[in-house]
Order: C-alpha cells, then sequence, then structure tokens
C-alpha cells in the first residue's frame, strides 16, 4: 500500500469562489482526497452545480452563499459552519477577480475599488473569521492564501490586481508570524499562466501563441499542475515545517531573465 504523504481524510475546508475555475477544482481536488469540503461564492446556481459533480463522485460537500465583499455575508457564513460543522482545519482563501487591461492613467475608483475589495480586502476579511474559528476550536489549521506571480513582479496595465495580489502575499506573511502561535499555518499560492475558458481563446491567436513560447517552459498551466502543491500546504503532515512561504506554480515566468 502506498504512503499517504496528505492524511486529509476527516478534515473539513472552506474554499471560496468555489463555483467556477480554480475553485471548483480545488473543490472536488479536496473531496477526492476524503475532505468535507465547503463551498462558497456568490452565484449559487453555480454553486448547487458544482455541489452535485462533488456528491456524484462520491465527495462530501456543503454549500452556502458568500459575498467576501460584505462582512455580514461572511460573518453570517461563518455561523453557519460553527453551527454545522463545529470547526474548520483548512481555508482555501480563492475568491478573486481581474480587469480587462488598463492603462495606469485610465484606472478609475471603480476599477481600483472592485479589484481591492474582492481580492485583498475580500480574502483579509475571511481569513480573519476562519482564524477565529481555529483558534476559538483549537484546531491546528492550515489557511491558503491564493496570490498570483504578480505579487512576486509587476505586469503592463493591471496595477489595480498586481497590488491586491501583492497585499495577499504580505497579508500571508504577516498572518504566519502570529498565528503560528496558535498552530495555525498560513501560506500563499502563486499560480501563473493556466489555460481556462476565459483565455482559451486569446491563447489561440497568434499574440496568444508568442507569449506562451516566452515562458521558458513554453506551455500553459493545466489545473492538475497545482494539485500537488496546494494538498501540500493544506496537509499538517507534508506541510508541516511551511508557514509564510509563497510557492509559485510558473512554467519558471516569475525567474525569467530580463
Amino acid at each position: 500500500m502506498s504512503q499517504d504523504y496528505f492524511e486529509l481524510k476527516g478534515k473539513t475546508a472552506l474554499i471560496t469562489g468555489a463555483s467556477s475555475g480554480l475553485g471548483a477544482h480545488f473543490s472536488g481536488l479536496l473531496a477526492s482526497e476524503g475532505v468535507h469540503v465547503i463551498i462558497a461564492a456568490r452565484r449559487t446556481d453555480r454553486l448547487a452545480e458544482q455541489l452535485e459533480r462533488i456528491k456524484s463522485q462520491g465527495g462530501s460537500a456543503r454549500a452556502i452563499a458568500m459575498d467576501v465583499t460584505d462582512n455580514d455575508s461572511v460573518l453570517e457564513a461563518f455561523q453557519s459552519i460553527a453551527h454545522t460543522e463545529g470547526r474548520l482545519d483548512i481555508l482555501v482563501n480563492n475568491a478573486g477577480v481581474g480587469d480587462d487591461p488598463k492603462k495606469f492613467l485610465n484606472t478609475d475608483e471603480a476599477d481600483w475599488a472592485w479589484q481591492m475589495q474582492t481580492n485583498l480586502d475580500g480574502a483579509w476579511r475571511v481569513a480573519r473569521e476562519a482564524s477565529r474559528l481555529m483558534v476559538r476550536t483549537e484546531t491546528a489549521g492550515a489557511i491558503i492564501n491564493i496570490a498570483s506571480i504578480y505579487g512576486h513582479n509587476t505586469g503592463a496595465m493591471k496595477v489595480a490586481y498586481n497590488v491586491s495580489k501583492a497585499g495577499v502575499m504580505q497579508l500571508t506573511k504577516s498572518m504566519s508570524i502570529e498565528l503560528c502561535r496558535n498552530n495555525i499555518r498560513v501560506n500563499s499560492l502563486c499560480p501563473g499562466w493556466f489555460l481556462t475558458e476565459i483565455n482559451q481563446a486569446y491563447f489561440a491567436t497568434e499574440s496568444g501563441e508568442r507569449y506562451v513560447k516566452g515562458i521558458p517552459m513554453r506551455q500553459l498551466g493545466e489545473y492538475s499542475d497545482l494539485n500537488v502543491p496546494l494538498l501540500m500546504l493544506a496537509s499538517n503532515k507534508a506541510g508541516r515545517y511551511m508557514t509564510g512561504s509563497a510557492v509559485s506554480v510558473d512554467g519558471g515566468i516569475s525567474e525569467s531573465p530580463i
């Protein structure tokens, strides 16, 4: 019998932004490892579809509505978790948004506020409540904040996104220093460019193909490339001595020479 390196069976995890994309993938992945997953998002219709997919594959899951930009919505969701599950072992703080490329001079208040309120304020708000629940129940927890390579390096025409993700990485470091005393590990996962429904049309164009050739590994990532890093950070066995880390999965793009 192969060794279970992650030992996640029986744990409870909250995944925000779980109605599509990486959040949906992470929720299915954790459920397949025997984790009871609480999937949260604003789009309850999409959540219902994801919930059915997980359950049809034998996973344990529950869906709750949560708008990470609304403090009352977050508090209500955690009241539900405390009442129903009673504890939380893992948070995958994934909810996030991006905008179409826009020059700095053309960025307006709405652009800035929308991305900051979701990507940074929302991550802080959910992490705070998850940490409070973990401390209250004396749970050895794992918090994974989904950041980006644009938290490490900058990129043109995406100033609000870049700043928000850099903030998530600094949030992770600050949390990790304090919460390790409560036996809670906090790390960030920093994806590079991954093929999605949203960007697949662009990457099929001549311009998109040129961009991919500029990635050192000359290919886009696939969601499955994030499986082991995510499970490692969630696991108190495999990731036991990791806190405050920023784990990049990007085909080498953030380390490309100038």
